[in-house]
């Protein structure tokens, strides 16, 4: 074997600068654990001799040091490049759990709170004859004025949406296109207090009376450029290719819009509608200003006022008796459950609808 040969084959030694060589040390595996562990002691510690009660900033001191002992770890054990990647992923999981702990946090108190009356009787009754500061009563009446009052907004916004956002995608030139996409935007700001303000100045012109059918029509104003936005999103992804198949064989464009786009992108327009619905179901200032609440069972919306699980939670805190804080914390549970079911919903019907990939 030559001189040469062994020149090639022998590893190449670090570059200047910090390039990663061959025979480079690198951290194992469990550094990032262990770095994290290294993190929580020393802010713990530092917080406890600083006098600071809070939680919080001892969380936010350890992540600092987190951040600090994973970049001056690596710098000193692998190089100045790694460090800097190390960081940055340092930084992503960081901005995680500064999202995820406060999230977690309110589902605990939530459950913590609202299981201690949250049972079949909760459930099946309604407040009517039952003093606000005592025990007792239940959520079934605010349960079912959401459920009209969001189903009524659905059946008013899902068509409009849906329809505009083909008219966008498939039809939209122009400047109506573009006031029509301007105004989109706008309504994706609109306040909520606004749409029911809208709705009441109608009713107070028309001679109108509270019911769950003002209400449901103010949800349906917030919820329409959500259905829009999604459904326009989901009708970009379909290929050009199976419209300009279709409309090949000789098929009108409105067939090809009926029978072939909107199939294609069926789940992901599902998904954006039970999403939007999850958005409206938790909306307070329309609820008092037009469907005015009701201690009764009301299950007719279009006449006399009704409840809603938000107007329900709203209702009982302002009481402000340890059994009205009760109801209000389990009805705050009955709302996450049912957000949390449309979401569970929503993904489950994507994932049906999704196109099938095979052979």
């Amino acid at each position: 074997m030559t001189s040469h040969t062994l020149r090639a084959t022998r590893p190449a030694p670090p570059a200047p600068g910090g390039r990663p060589g061959l025979n480079q040390r690198r951290l194992p595996r469990w550094a990032p654990a262990a770095t994290a562990a290294v993190s929580v002691a020393l802010g713990i510690g530092i917080g406890l001799a600083a006098g600071l009660e809070s939680r919080v900033q001892w969380g936010l001191i350890a992540a600092l040091l987190f951040l600090a002992i994973s970049y001056g770890v690596t710098s000193a054990v692998e190089n100045r490049r790694q460090a800097k990647d190390r960081l940055a992923t340092s930084v992503v999981w960081v901005c995680f759990l500064l999202a995820v702990v406060p999230l977690l946090s309110l589902i605990w108190v939530t459950l913590s709170r609202g299981v201690k009356v949250l049972d079949g009787y909760f459930l099946t009754h309604s407040m009517a004859g039952v003093p606000g500061f005592e025990t007792g009563g239940g959520v079934y009446h605010a349960l079912i004025g959401t459920l009209e009052q969001v189903g009524l907004a659905t059946l008013v916004s899902a068509p409009i949406g849906l329809l505009t956002a083909v008219y966008l995608v498939e039809y939209g030139r122009g400047a109506l296109a573009r006031a029509v996409t301007f105004f989109v935007d706008v309504m994706t700001g609109i306040p909520s207090i606004v749409a029911g303000l809208f709705i009441l100045s109608i009713m107070l012109i028309a001679g109108l009376q509270p019911s769950g059918l003002m209400g449901a029509l103010a949800l349906a104003i917030l919820m329409v450029p959500v259905v829009v936005r999604s459904t326009e999103e989901m009708l970009k992804l379909v290929p050009n290719e199976l419209r300009e198949a279709a409309l090949a064989l000789g098929v009108p464009k409105w067939r090809v819009i009926l029978k072939v786009v909107i199939p294609t992108a069926i789940g992901g327009i599902t998904t954006g509608v039970m999403l939007a619905v999850a958005r409206i179901a938790g909306e307070t200032a329309p609820i008092l200003l037009l469907v005015f609440g009701s201690q009764l069972i009301n299950s007719n919306p279009f006449d006399g006022a009704q409840s809603s699980l938000p107007f329900y939670i709203w209702e009982q805190y302002r009481v402000g008796s340890e059994a009205s804080y009760d109801r209000a914390w389990a009805a705050a549970l009955v709302l996450i459950a049912f957000v949390m079911i449309l979401n569970l919903v929503a993904r489950g019907i994507a994932r049906w609808k999704a196109p099938k990939t095979g052979r």
